[in-house]
């Protein structure tokens, strides 16, 4: 019994063992190995990206500046200054949108907190820089990822259900409601 042992020892057989498996393996698969920049493996349905803010296709902005995305987020990315339209009191508009993505979880409770839906998770996720202040984004380029990522827009909602747009006091352009 020693004398097998001493030969194991001798031949180095668990190493010996361990590599007949390594090349069964080796010989028996095929490599799973992607060539990144040129083949990209398929995002799942549910992935959350980039955040974007989003436009009617009239190219007018989704955001009415409610401040509830600001609210929403549990890491305080999100800033937003807003103003209210001149001339008419009722409506409001986001004056400035920032965004600081270095500190953003992707949790996408601020997409689910909009009541406009005018913000939107992209796919994109290859956001590497050199200067972590290139992602601190402003509205312009928010817009414009919105642009990239979501070519295909809705239409106003006054446009959509134009039993709104009777009940909305905000335009006093439109007929009123015939009683």
């Amino acid at each position: 019994m020693k004398i097998k042992e001493w030969i194991k020892t001798l031949t180095f057989y668990e190493l010996l063992l361990g590599m007949k498996t390594t090349m069964s393996h080796l010989l028996r698969y095929k490599p799973i190995t992607i060539q990144y920049p040129h083949e990209k493996k398929p995002l799942p349905e549910n992935y959350r990206g980039m955040l974007a803010l989003l436009k009617y296709d009239d190219e007018t902005e989704k955001c009415v500046g409610c401040d509830l995305c600001e609210a929403a987020c549990p890491s305080r990315v999100i800033r937003v200054v807003s103003a209210e339209v001149p001339g008419e009191p009722t409506k409001r508009y986001s004056k400035e949108y920032y965004m600081d993505m270095t500190r953003c979880l992707f949790c996408g409770l601020c997409v689910q907190a909009c009541p406009v839906d005018a913000l939107g998770m992209t796919r994109e996720f290859e956001w590497a820089v050199y200067d972590k202040r290139n992602l601190h984004l402003n509205k312009q380029q928010l817009l414009a990822i919105g642009d990239r990522a979501f070519p295909v827009r809705e239409k106003r909602i006054e446009f959509q259900h134009p039993n709104v747009a009777h009940f909305n006091v905000a335009f006093q352009s439109l007929p009123q409601k015939e009683s």
